[in-house]
């Protein structure tokens, strides 16, 4: 069973021969010596100390694995460099084997006090020389691998790659050269998790780490470091966080490419139980020397690129800059700020008219969220939107704005409007929050709003995922007498095959579309095509931002069903939709 435990550790750190030995003896001929013999057993990788003060220098710059060391030294004594080693907050636990002539009890019990793993007795017999280090090197292996790697993944952990990466930057330091970390996070991962299970979760995450490993395996960008694999470069720091050390980067954007790579990785489908699933991932990135030189400043300022990536958008990378620090503060801030704004009702909803592409007459309208700021004043929503997404308050604002839109629309309903429809936007977090359907039931249920009254306006990117559990929340939601629309068609996954599958009443042409209709060729014909598309498969079609007459006459010319947009009302107050409306 032993032997089955030592040859798993080696199969995770790499074959123990290239481990790197350090030898202190003050007699060269048995550093010679010594050296040789365990060359002949197959190791490579050797430090010779013949003076006993340069031990703990040498050490340091070569992080070695296992020690030799003599006890008989004229300047500093076995003992005393023991002791030094195991006072050493990073090698307290280096394996120590003491090669010694003397055989009295007490200079080995001396030695066993002060931390010695094992002795050899000089002259040293050459298999023995060999199977006590095999052997200590082997039991070194397994410790290592349980407190220093992941169990799921067989990555390096969070303290054993911080350790790594200490030391690539001493060798950075040394040779004058690059270090770039890089900060991976899986995107949505943990819904995935929650949805699936722990072992849908726990086989991804698996085949996320060998993807990686192969990523910087087969790049030729980057120095890996003597006798280092590229599982060592690669750690698993989080459930869904890993971090990769790039050594010897010669050119920033040759790393970009790597990024890449990553992502392109990641983004392939997944299989679990014979169906696909998709994750991506952002990547931040920090550079030794120029964003820090000590480990807690790049893994930060990596992390931090990291978070900026994500709020651009999925499958993202960015270097740190200095500004993201500003930037960081001020999401900081504005977190608080917006938690003060839901506490203190200093949101308001603004309504855009819908109208009818045939008759001009006013069938709905989209809710549109307004903050007023007590000292800013009004803050437009692209400010404060995305903040509310990373921070994960888009949730809470987003339940507000479902039941403050129904409460409106009810009292609209109570003056005689009671055709009209209320759109609605759902961010992703939203839709994929566990209350999600709660949060819909509650809204309808303390504004008595008939919930076919109520359109939910989703984005493409949110129906990607687990379609099943998608589709089976849809049906959920829609069995309350809710309907779907998929908001911005045409700029992300448009597919016919979700459009057959997920249950939606509505798609909204997206606006960038409308702006080359009187000009552009290509812009009419999709247009056309999403029209003829959407009724073929009995979905209504809504074009918004229309602000000519040319579009209007030319969406009304192809049977758009549902039209809005500057030309008929900007977004109104509700006081100003009553007016409208009247």
């Amino acid at each position: 069973m032993a032997d089955e435990k030592f040859n798993f550790a080696k199969q995770r750190l790499g074959e123990v021969m290239e481990s790197t030995i350090m030898l202190v003896d003050d007699e060269p001929v048995m550093l010679d010596i010594v050296q040789a013999l365990l060359e002949e057993s197959g190791y490579q990788h050797f430090v010779a100390v013949e003076h006993s003060t340069d031990a703990m220098s040498k050490m340091e710059a070569s992080n070695p694995d296992i020690m030799l060391l003599d006890l008989d030294m004229p300047e500093l004594d076995g003992f005393q460099v023991l002791e030094q080693v195991r006072n050493h907050k990073k090698f307290s636990h280096l394996p120590v084997i003491i090669l010694t002539s003397a055989e009295d009890a007490a200079s080995k019990l001396k030695a066993l006090e002060l931390g010695a793993t094992d002795f050899l007795s000089k002259p040293v017999d050459p298999s023995e020389l060999g199977l006590r280090v095999r052997n200590t090197l082997s039991a070194k292996a397994y410790r290592d691998q349980l407190a220093y790697y992941d169990s799921l993944t067989g990555l390096p952990n969070r303290n054993l790659f911080l350790d790594r990466l200490f030391w690539s930057m001493e060798n950075a330091k040394r040779t004058g050269t690059q270090l770039v970390l890089l900060d991976i996070g899986l995107d949505r991962f943990r819904k995935i998790y929650e949805t699936l299970g722990m072992s849908a979760g726990d086989s991804m995450l698996q085949d996320v780490a060998l993807r990686l490993q192969k990523v910087i395996r087969t790049s030729d960008l980057i120095s890996h470091g003597q006798g280092r694999g590229s599982q060592e470069n690669v750690a698993r720091i989080s459930g869904e966080e890993f971090s990769v050390v790039l050594s010897g980067v010669s050119q920033l954007d040759r790393t970009s490419m790597i990024c890449k790579r990553i992502i392109e990785e990641v983004e392939k489908p997944l299989e679990f139980k014979g169906r696909e699933y998709y994750l991506s991932a952002g990547v931040g990135m920090s550079v030794y020397p120029d964003d820090g030189e000590d480990v807690e400043s790049l893994v930060k300022y990596a992390s931090a690129a990291r978070e900026h990536a994500k709020v651009q958008g999925a499958g993202k990378y960015l270097f740190y800059s200095g500004e993201m620090n500003a930037q960081a503060l001020t999401v900081i801030n504005m977190e608080a700020e917006l938690k003060n704004a839901l506490k203190n009702n200093e949101f308001e909803l603004v309504y855009q008219p819908k109208v009818d592409g045939s008759t001009g007459r006013t069938v709905g309208v989209e809710s549109l969220i307004r903050w007023n700021h007590p000292q800013r004043g009004r803050v437009a929503p692209f400010e404060f939107i995305s903040v509310a997404e990373s921070t994960g308050l888009i949730v809470s604002i987003g339940n507000w704005v479902l039941k403050e839109a129904c409460s409106q629309m009810s009292h609209l309903h109570g003056l005689g409007y009671d055709d009209l429809t209320v759109s609605v936007n759902v961010a992703a977090l939203q839709f994929e929050d566990e209350g999600f359907k709660a949060s819909i039931v509650s809204a309808l249920d303390q504004s008595g709003l008939n919930p076919k009254s109520l359109i939910l306006e989703i984005t493409e990117s949110t129906l990607m995922g687990d379609v099943d559990r998608i589709v089976d929340l849809m049906e959920e939601v829609i069995g309350l007498g809710v309907s779907f629309s998929v908001d911005d068609f045409g700029t992300g996954y448009s597919s016919l095959s979700y459009l057959k599958r997920f249950p939606i009443s509505e798609l909204k042409i997206d606006r960038s579309f409308l702006l080359g209709i009187s000009t552009e060729d290509d812009d009419r014909s999709i247009v056309q095509a999403i029209i003829t598309l959407a009724h073929s498969l009995n979905q209504r079609v809504v074009a918004e931002g229309v602000e000519e007459k040319i579009q209007l006459e030319f969406l009304q010319q192809n049977g758009c069903d549902v039209i809005q947009g500057y030309y008929f009302s900007k977004p109104l107050e509700t006081r100003g939709l009553i007016d409208y409306l009247a």
